[in-house]
């Protein structure tokens, strides 16, 4: 070791380890502990070493406004506890805060209607992923909801466009629908059906009447094509 080490462990001991003895009441506690590791504790205790608040600019602050100083949404500060006691305090806070909308919103869901998309055989051991892009979007001019999906396995190169009234009390008209893709894009009518066949990759609403999506060639090979394409929805 150099001096240099020899000096700085010195004067690290000198200033944290020093005696105190208006510790000396308190239970194995006759030093300072390092400033900080007593930040980290997860104890309810009082820090051993609080920090020095003099001059800091934001206590001054808040010191100094009559609005703020008593404000019920600032976290109040503890300067003599750990940081794992404020997280708790904090934590505390904040469930309560979310509880009341989670009770309020939670009475006010309920169910509409309940559609069959697919069923599993009993003797698979893990359910497989077979919905897949759910997207949601609201038509506020005609107060309909539509979600937007595709069904993996059999049917990759349709997308189903489910819709509900805002009102659950109205229907529409085709509620569920599915538009396949397949070979619409074939150049001529002397194509065969697997030589171009498409699937969806995204599938987003780019306003109220109309449907973006995202193909791509289904076929096994390189260079894959892809397709940007915009469909009415009507």
């Amino acid at each position: 070791m150099t001096q240099k080490d020899i000096t700085f462990v010195a004067d690290f001991l000198t200033e944290h380890f020093n005696e105190a003895p208006e510790l000396y009441n308190r239970k194995g506690k006759y030093f300072n502990v390092e400033r900080v590791g007593q930040y980290l504790k997860d104890e309810d205790d009082d820090l051993v070493s609080p920090p020095n608040t003099e001059g800091n600019q934001w206590f001054n602050f808040l010191k100094d406004s009559t609005h703020l100083k008593e404000s019920p949404l600032l976290f109040p500060y503890y300067p003599e506890k750990s940081l794992h006691f404020v997280k708790r305090q904090m934590e505390a806070v904040i469930d309560q805060c979310l509880q009341k909308p989670a009770d309020v919103i939670g009475k006010s869901v309920h169910q509409a209607v309940c559609i069959s998309l697919y069923k599993i055989p009993q003797s698979e051991d893990s359910t497989p992923q077979l919905f897949k892009l759910p997207f949601l979007w609201n038509d506020k001019t005609s107060n309909i909801h539509y979600v937007l999906f595709t069904m993996l396995e059999n049917s990759i190169s349709k997308i189903h466009i489910l819709r509900r009234h805002s009102d659950t009390s109205r229907s529409v008209s085709n509620g569920i629908l599915a538009v396949e893709f397949g070979n619409f894009l074939n150049n001529s009518i002397n194509e065969s059906s697997d030589s171009r066949c498409y699937s969806c990759l995204d599938a987003h609403f780019y306003d109220d009447e109309t449907v973006t999506v995202v193909l791509k060639e289904s076929v096994q090979q390189e260079g894959k094509e892809r397709v940007l394409a915009q469909l009415p929805l009507s």
